[in-house]
């Protein structure tokens, strides 16, 4: 049986994605650098254990949880920086 993969691993495999975009010129880029770095080390994880992936209990499902919540907030914070494009 297939058991399809929690919210919180693809929300995780999304935010790597989305840090990794940001502007070198941006503030959030240093900060968003280390926590795609914990990211993908807690996505690692995930994938090699061997305990049941799906139980909400799971430590790693936990750790994933907050740097998701640190990660949104960081790609919040980086928007509020964009400006509007200059005409002419």
């Amino acid at each position: 049986m297939y058991e399809p993969e929690p919210v919180i691993v693809h929300a995780a495999q999304l935010l790597a994605t989305g840090l990794e975009r940001l502007s070198a010129d941006s503030i959030w880029a240093h900060r968003a650098s280390g926590l795609r770095g914990a990211l993908l080390r807690s996505l690692e994880d995930w994938e090699a254990q061997t305990t049941c992936q799906t139980d909400p209990d799971n430590p790693i499902l936990a750790r994933l949880d907050q740097l998701n919540r640190l990660g949104f907030a960081i790609l919040t914070s980086a928007a509020r920086e964009i400006r509007p494009p200059r005409d002419g």
